[in-house]
């Protein structure tokens, strides 16, 4: 019988990368999957254009946890001038994993609350 998630995604699960709070974060943003309820909060501490911090917490399934957890990983070091850090493709490509159409928004819930983050740290 085939495993429903990958490795990588029970791992970041299982031991999320980044899970926390930054103390005093430059931006901040946290929405809700309307559709199943998972929550996710991202912080970012930036500094000169690069993202010098990172951290997520959450309530959700394994995927948008373990999408949040490689986000952070993602993240980390980039220089937020291109404002495009991470792409859907490469986010997903990242959970190595097949994503049913059901839930892809479980997966891309972490993207778009770190897309509003960086966009409200420009619009400072």
């Amino acid at each position: 019988m085939a495993a429903i998630y990958s490795d990588v995604i029970l791992d970041h699960f299982r031991n999320p990368r980044n899970y926390g709070a930054l103390h005093s974060p430059d931006v901040a943003h946290e929405d809700v999957n309307p559709l199943c309820g998972d929550r996710i909060r991202i912080e970012l501490r930036i500094k000169d254009g690069i993202v010098e911090a990172v951290r997520f917490r959450g309530d959700g399934c394994a995927i948008s946890i373990a999408s949040a957890s490689i986000l952070t990983e993602l993240v980390l070091g980039a220089n937020l001038c291109g404002r495009e850090i991470v792409g859907e493709d490469r986010l997903l490509s990242s959970l190595q994993s097949k994503i049913k159409r059901s839930r892809i928004k479980c997966a891309m819930l972490p993207l778009e609350v770190l897309r509003v983050a960086v966009d409200s740290y420009f619009a400072r």
